[in-house]
């Protein structure tokens, strides 16, 4: 495995972990300043700090549980993609019901100049879990 997908798989890894922790800082360090979020019956995401207001608000009242099987990483010169098979609990703070998704996402991330990947395209393809 090159250092570069490595580099990839422990960028996945930091974000389910930071987005376990509520750490919405670390999530953000993570994608480029333009990064759009594709997701069913939406119009797109569009930059970070649209996913940052999402994101605050949903971990105001929930906790975010995500587990991925990285099936595909591919590197060509400072562009990659990622293919993973997500599953996400949501879980209400105030006892609710969890709100389970599974699905496929599709990543492009960019190499930056400082040698680091970010986020710069995704989507998602989340479910209700069966």
């Amino acid at each position: 495995m090159s250092a570069d997908e490595q580099a990839i798989r422990d960028l996945i890894a930091r974000w389910l972990q930071a987005t376990r922790d509520g750490d919405v800082d670390a999530v953000l360090a993570l994608m480029a300043p333009d990064v759009i979020f594709l997701v069913p019956g939406q119009p797109p995401m569009q930059g970070r700090d649209a996913f940052e207001q999402g994101l605050r608000g949903m971990l105001a009242g929930h906790a975010v549980d995500s587990h991925s099987t990285i099936e595909e990483v591919v590197v060509v010169g400072d562009m990659a993609y990622s293919r993973t098979q997500l599953s996400v609990t949501i879980t209400s703070k105030h006892g609710n019901l969890p709100l389970r998704r599974t699905g496929h996402t599709l990543s492009i991330l960019r190499k930056g100049s400082d040698g680091k990947w970010l986020l710069t395209r995704d989507a998602n393809l989340l479910g209700a879990a069966s």
